[in-house]
């Protein structure tokens, strides 16, 4: 495993970390609670030390999952982050974007519970809540810090604006936004954000899946899944532009002997303004691949050929 120092949080993370959306099983596909124990355990085993996760993933059903698989293994060895502010309303069903200092109280407190442990490392706004003054929702956060309930303040989803306005009220360590091959729109945040020492745990980082390579033809999704809801890489035609710049990643990973997918997280951490990438997996097979991509890296010539072609095919500007 490749690690990564994080500046502002001043801790080493590894460059692949897991990602949880998924395994909350709302709305992602078919999941297996024991399967994606494993497959945590597994990341662990192969050197990954974050975790990632959110309570709206399946209504604290992901953060639970994550406390079961980090059961007996030593607190200080594991990095936890989980995010607030995003609340399922029990009416409509839709979520809610909510970070007052009353809310951000109430969701640590869940958030402790369902993760098993006495604080969290990685502590995100997990979307800009337009209706609290950004000092309200900070404040909490420098509260729950000097409590030891949280280590570090993070945003998700932020601009740098929005990024700016929360840095005079609390030092922000790191930020969460998507990032793979075919979705670049953040890179020039990150890239900002790395400067001023905010690094990045990017999500998405398989484009949800699409670039593991096992997806060949259009699938046929359930109503309301994530994958069509909040990506577009499973509708025209840019479903049909990522099929054709495949072919170009199976030359690449034929070449090297590995799946597709550890040629995307290469080409992904192996920049230097990439933290970690988010990776989710559901079972022990994908967890074990995927870190084996750390034990080697693309050549330049290589990422060259991969950044021509998705320019070429104008894939995630």
């Amino acid at each position: 495993m490749r690690y990564k120092h994080f500046k502002n949080a001043d801790v080493s993370v590894s460059a692949l970390a897991v990602g949880t959306w998924a395994i909350g099983g709302q709305n992602y596909g078919q999941v297996d609670r024991s399967d994606s124990v494993r497959a945590i355990r597994t990341m662990i085993d192969q050197g990954v030390n974050l975790v990632d996760t959110a309570p709206c993933y399946g209504n604290g059903a992901s953060e639970k999952i994550v406390g079961e698989a980090l059961r007996g293994i030593p607190r200080d060895q594991i990095l936890i982050s989980t995010k607030f502010g995003l609340i399922t309303d029990v009416y409509s069903g839709e979520y809610i974007k909510h970070a007052s200092y009353k809310s951000v109280m109430r969701e640590v407190e869940s958030s402790l519970m369902n993760l098993e442990t006495d604080y969290i490392d990685f502590y995100y706004v997990h979307w800009p809540d337009v209706n609290t003054p950004i000092d309200e929702t900070m404040a909490a956060l420098n509260t729950l810090k000097k409590q030891g309930k949280i280590r570090f303040i993070g945003v998700s989803n932020f601009s740098e604006e929005q990024i700016l306005a929360a840095e005079e009220y609390a030092n922000i360590d790191v930020q969460q936004p998507p990032y793979s091959m075919v979705n670049q729109k953040f890179t020039g945040l990150m890239k900002w954000g790395y400067e001023r020492g905010i690094d990045s745990m990017t999500y998405g980082s398989l484009g949800s899946g699409i670039l593991a390579g096992a997806i060949r033809t259009m699938p046929d999704f359930k109503p309301g899944d994530m994958r069509l809801t909040f990506y577009d890489f499973f509708r025209e035609p840019v479903f049909s532009k990522i099929m054709e710049f495949l072919k170009t990643m199976d030359r690449i990973a034929e070449g090297h002997g590995v799946p597709v997918a550890q040629v995307a997280l290469n080409w992904s951490t192996q920049k230097e303004f990439v933290g970690t990438a988010l990776c989710g997996v559901r079972n022990e097979q994908e967890a074990a691949q995927n870190c084996k991509a750390f034990e080697w890296k693309l050549a330049e010539d290589e990422i060259a050929a991969l950044d021509q072609e998705l320019v070429r095919l104008n894939i995630g500007f």
